[in-house]
């Protein structure tokens, strides 16, 4: 009878205290403080999930375990098990995220903007990222964690079969989920508006933001998505590649096999119970990429689309200008189209037209060939499927800051190159590029009027047409002044998209086994 007296007085402590307690609120699971200052109030390290370790180690996330008192929100959580990196900022614990809120009052309503980091889903931590930049342009800023890697995507039969659904692997994309949801039901707390939710993300973070806008587990969770050097339409395919990096249940459950067995263990039991340290560059079978599980991603996400299987939301998507120069390793001519016949096969020809090299060098014309495998095709094909059969606003973007390099030199011909976008948007612009700061801020702009208004369009900004398959614009955002034109490199792009048609018939699929 004491403890239950104690606990009430407790409790109407606390509900006493959030009135006028600044930066006090309650959200799933119990109290937290954030930081005050004159701009924002800032929360960190809040739990939108159970820790994912012992038992619930490859399961999807549980409710949040409750606590008492008040749990002060003033440091980043550990970020997910990765990479060789210093173990004491990375954990199985990591199921967090963190807000930078300006509203003044719970009835201000701002509009909420959610970034999904990037990373190869194999790395990546939200603790990379500062929201206030952003959240001073009018939103309310969310950056999340979710489990990367083996501890993120690993697929297996016993894991699929004590799920539910019969599968497994996709527990990062699940993690994301559990995020929005919590998003859903905690963010009016900070002066948010659940109605009106934008995801966004770069790279593995843009690709989880196309996959997002399939899976029909996040129906509902938000109205707008970004999508920054992503985008996820390309076929299954046993062996991966970028842009052909999605697998079936039963190949990954295999490949989930041979990683357990390469680890030693010859139970989930025995798998639950490895230091999570130990999957870090151990075996490499096992693969960490999202797959095609019938359950999160229900199919080939292009096939999804065609059909009006999809998440109809506003899409702001884009890529950069030489995303290639990252992921084209092969710099002599020969060993380039080696590369290109053992992946392409007979589109080979027809792919070196398009995208042509020298006798002698690969310039970023033939490098164009991997940015759009990877990025550009996935991007372009996004929008011409969701303007024809969607009714949301469609914008494509064409990143291009870059120094102009005098012929001859080694740098010559040099774009942008993969990930340089990021800290455009988040207002950290490269200082060595002289039109940094005023793109940086108009970027800024772009983004976050798009998480208002659905429409990256404001006073004073030049005007980004809207993409429609009558007039397939880009914007472009180059210089310190963006500008609209075609889209880049289309008739390159048309002879890629026949290669993905290709690969879709029984003739192109049994090719690629």
């Amino acid at each position: 009878m004491k403890k239950l007296l104690l606990t009430t007085v407790t409790l109407l402590c606390l509900c006493a205290c959030v009135k006028s307690e600044p930066g006090l609120v309650k959200v799933e699971g119990g109290y937290i403080q954030g930081v005050v200052t004159e701009e924002m109030t800032v929360y960190k390290g809040i739990p939108f999930a159970a820790p994912p370790v012992g038992e619930l180690r490859w399961k999807a996330p549980q409710p949040v375990i409750a606590w008492e008192g008040v749990r002060q929100a003033n440091e980043f959580s550990k970020g997910p098990v990765q990479g060789a990196r210093n173990m004491d900022a990375f954990g199985e614990d990591c199921l967090y995220l963190n807000v930078w809120s300006p509203a003044k009052s719970p009835k201000d309503k701002l509009p909420v903007m959610v970034w999904i980091y990037g990373g190869g889903f194999s790395g990546g931590n939200a603790a990379q990222f500062d929201g206030a930049p952003l959240a001073r342009k009018g939103v309310i800023l969310v950056t999340i964690n979710y489990r990367v890697g083996y501890l993120g995507f690993l697929a297996h039969p016993e894991l699929s079969a004590e799920n539910p659904q019969g599968v497994s692997g996709n527990y990062g994309l699940l993690d994301q989920i559990a995020a929005l949801k919590w998003v859903q039901n905690n963010i009016g707390a900070f002066g948010g508006d659940p109605g009106n939710v934008t995801i966004f993300g770069e790279s593995a973070g843009g690709i989880s933001v196309s996959m997002l806008c399939a899976s029909p587990l996040a129906k509902g969770l938000f109205r707008s998505a970004i999508s920054q050097s992503g985008g996820s339409f390309g076929p299954y395919r046993p062996t991966s590649y970028p842009g052909e990096n999605m697998k079936l249940l039963k190949v990954a459950e295999q490949d989930g096999a041979a990683f357990a067995q390469a680890m030693g263990a010859s139970s989930l039991e025995e798998l639950r119970a490895i230091d999570a340290t130990k999957f870090v560059g151990g075996p490499v079978t096992g693969g960490a990429w999202p797959i095609v599980d019938g359950y999160v991603i229900p199919d080939d996400q292009y096939k999804m689309y065609e059909n009006g299987n999809f998440n109809d939301v506003n899409i702001l998507v884009g890529y950069n200008s030489d995303e290639g120069a990252s992921f084209s390793r092969e710099r002599d001519p020969k060993a380039h189209r080696a590369s290109i016949e053992q992946r392409f096969g007979p589109y080979t020809d027809a792919l070196l037209q398009a995208y042509p090299v020298t006798e002698t060098t690969v310039p970023k014309s033939g490098r164009d060939l991997m940015r759009d495998a990877a990025f550009g095709w996935h991007t372009w094909i996004w929008c011409r499927l969701q303007a024809q059969k969607g009714k949301s606003n469609v914008y494509l973007y064409y990143f291009d800051q870059h120094r102009d390099y005098p012929e001859g030199s080694p740098q010559y011909g040099q774009g942008s190159p993969h990930g340089q976008d990021v800290n455009f948007v988040f207002q950290i612009p490269d200082d060595s590029l002289p039109t940094n700061k005023a793109l940086s801020n108009i970027i800024g702009d772009y983004w976050t009027n798009f998480a208002k208004y659905g429409n990256p369009n404001g006073d004073g900004l030049p005007q980004w047409p809207a993409f429609t398959l009558e007039d397939s614009k880009a914007m472009y955002l180059s210089g310190d002044q963006p500008f609209a034109g075609p889209v880049p490199d289309e008739k390159s792009l048309w002879v890629m998209d026949s290669y993905f048609a290709w690969r879709r018939t029984p003739e192109g699929a049994a090719w690629a086994k």
